[in-house]
């Protein structure tokens, strides 16, 4: 049992801050902020061009607080967007940083990808790629 008895809880929590981690290793980051926020920010692009079914299959496999981020300010009644060009979309994300200098672009994202790589299933991964734009398959790699 857990100290506050929400097991639950508590396990979603840690899994978090292993994705987390994970993230700030992979990018090579100080701040564990600016890698949950560049997740965050990976996450929705890729949410906003999933119809809703596999949007559903997709957040099946997070754990609850990602699932959660994912679907923050989410609009259910919005059309799945169409693919834009990689430096629009890495565009798109550097302005969220605002003055944060860590996010280099294009690699950066990629490495939001192979963490879902590693975290997610195989099957998922390449159901989730193939229903997206080519732009994004792109920086995706196959698992």
């Amino acid at each position: 049992m857990s100290s506050q008895g929400l097991q639950v809880i508590d396990h979603t929590v840690q899994l978090t801050h292993e994705w987390i981690n994970e993230l700030t290793e992979r990018l090579g980051w100080s701040s564990k902020r600016s890698a949950l926020h560049l997740m965050r920010s990976v996450l929705h692009l890729v949410r906003d061009r999933l119809s809703h079914d596999e949007l559903a299959h997709f957040s099946a496999q997070l754990p609850i607080l990602i699932r959660g981020m994912l679907f923050e300010g989410w609009v259910p009644g919005r059309a799945p967007l169409s693919g834009r060009n990689v430096t629009e979309m890495a565009a798109e994300i550097a302005a969220s940083f605002g003055d944060d200098v860590e996010f280099r672009g294009v690699e950066d994202i990629t490495y939001v990808f192979n963490l879902l790589n590693n975290r997610i299933s195989r099957g998922e991964v390449d159901d989730i790629r193939s229903n997206l734009p080519e732009s994004i398959r792109k920086l995706w790699p196959a698992p």
